[in-house]
């Protein structure tokens, strides 16, 4: 099982911002440094709490002080973007990161966006579906071209002009396009089969339960069932939020603080996502009330976090629930502490994960 990063920021509104981009670039690197797999970063704009609004520029604002890392976006929201801007900007970090680049796309779960982009009341997943349909006609398509659709029509008809390079987009450094990956927060959710079947990989939330985790695996398999393509373990990857400490009261004390760095993050959701009646993604139980959803329960049931020995086994539970994931994606918030939060990914890197391994039997 392999090692990779996740973060959609979440800082309190109170941070410098300056700041807490620094914290973020530096969490990247770091985990360069560390020997994780992948790093993606999620984008929002209408938001100073999840302050990145650009993944694409994020990424390549370290994408020459990383070395091994895959980085990747998670996601490039297509219903807010401009399919030949996203073609365009795609290709050329693709270059940048010569085959290091993984592209992470999704039609975006921010309301606030929504509003300000004026979609909100839109068929999102048909624009979605439209804008990537676009991307991948302008890498595969020869100039002039003429994409005609509901939400968007790109043409270089009238203004080509071969022989100077006017009028024909880049091509990506991967071939025919780079990894497209999309990330699903419903159990059972139909878009991990609609996904599969176009060879895509799935991405799963840390902010929905395990059980609920563990009903996208079926999905995924059936979408390659559904073109004839195995469904391999190691395409899946999974966000999980883990704290690991030398010190099991400061495990406690850091990750149970309702105004810490995850006690924010999940109040921040919470409270998104109740307003949006979305809840049941921190249910275990569907039948539960709503106002039996806490932020206690949320944090006691949804962050691994101990000790070196005990995470390895939470993670060992875990696993075994899902059935076996390719990735495991440790979920980065709000460095409060960074010290600690520093030193939770060099535990997760450099001891729970080779634990982890040596007990399932993995490299």
């Amino acid at each position: 099982m392999k090692l990779g990063f996740f973060t959609m920021p979440m800082h309190p509104p109170g941070r410098n911002y300056t700041q807490t981009l620094k914290e973020d670039r530096e969490a990247f690197i770091l985990a360069d440094q560390l020997g994780f797999a992948e790093a993606l970063v999620g984008e929002h704009i209408a938001d100073i709490c999840e302050s990145i609004p650009s993944s694409l520029a994020f990424l390549a604002s370290v994408a020459h002080q990383t070395r091994q890392i895959k980085l990747g976006t998670g996601t490039v929201n297509l219903t807010n973007n401009h399919p030949a801007q996203v073609a365009a900007v795609t290709a050329m970090l693709d270059h940048m990161l010569e085959g290091r680049f993984l592209f992470g796309i999704g039609p975006g779960g921010l309301r606030s966006d929504m509003e300000v982009f004026n979609n909100i009341d839109l068929d999102r997943n048909a624009m979605f579906l439209e804008s990537i349909e676009h991307i991948l006609a302008l890498w595969s398509g020869v100039a002039p071209y003429e994409l005609q659709g509901k939400y968007w029509n790109i043409s270089t008809k009238r203004t080509l002009i071969a022989e100077t390079g006017q009028g024909i987009f880049l091509k990506p450094y991967q071939q025919p396009h780079p990894p497209i990956l999309v990330t699903a927060i419903t159990p059972s959710s139909k878009g991990i089969t609609a996904a599969a079947e176009r060879g895509w990989k799935p991405i799963s939330a840390n902010f929905l339960q395990s059980n609920g985790v563990a009903t996208h695996w079926p999905m995924y398999a059936q979408g390659c069932a559904n073109i004839g393509e195995p469904a391999l373990r190691a395409d899946w990857r999974v966000c999980k939020s883990i704290f690991v400490a030398d010190d099991d009261a400061a495990v406690e004390r850091y990750v149970m603080d309702h105004k810490g760095a995850y006690g924010f993050y999940f109040w921040n959701l919470y409270t998104k996502r109740k307003s949006a009646k979305a809840l049941f993604s921190f249910k275990r139980d569907p039948a539960m009330a709503d106002d039996e959803v806490t932020l206690d329960y949320i944090l006691d049931t949804m962050v691994i976090r101990g000790s070196v020995s005990s995470v390895v086994d939470q993670l060992l539970a875990f696993r075994e629930e899902l059935g076996g994931i390719g990735t495991l994606l440790y979920c980065g918030h709000d460095w409060a502490d960074p010290e600690l939060a520093r030193r939770s990914m060099q535990l997760m890197a450099e001891q729970v994960m080779p634990r982890v391994n040596a007990a399932i039997g993995e490299a």
